[in-house]
């Protein structure tokens, strides 16, 4: 592995943005994102991007979006939709206990809805539902 594909992708923004000339602002407008978002890239607290996002951060840092996709850290999502973990959180969100629900990923608040639908008989089927505020951890279901 080379030096630059170990560099974190806040240190890598960062250095490839400086090397531009340019300010966190001057980023911002260069590739039509939020200076929130870029100040967060930068500030470690994006480890991993919506791929819109990676390419307008691309345009802007003059680079193809695969080489800042090499330094996002992307977390082990092997979690099979029903194993215990998933199992266990559909029932709390079911009986409405998702106070201290936390992704089974990363350790981050989960935003848990219940979706109403209807089977082929018009029997109401509730659906539990959760995402990630920070990783793409997700149950649809």
């Amino acid at each position: 592995m080379t030096e630059q594909t170990e560099k974190a992708l806040a240190q890598f923004v960062s250095e490839t943005r400086e090397k531009l000339g340019l300010s966190q602002t001057g980023l911002a407008k260069k590739s039509a994102l939020p200076l929130k978002t870029i100040e967060d890239i930068e500030s470690g607290q994006e480890l991993f991007l919506a791929s819109t996002i990676r390419q307008k951060l691309a345009r802007g840092l003059k680079l193809n979006p695969a080489d800042i996709k090499q330094h996002e850290k992307h977390p082990n999502l092997s979690l099979l939709p029903d194993n215990e973990v998933t199992l266990f959180i559909k029932n709390q969100i079911l009986a409405n206990d998702i106070e201290n629900l936390e992704c089974p990923v990363c350790g981050s608040k989960l935003i848990t809805r219940i979706a109403k639908m209807y089977d082929l008989e018009d029997n109401l089927v509730l659906v539990p539902k959760a995402r990630c505020t920070m990783c793409p951890f997700q149950i649809k279901g």
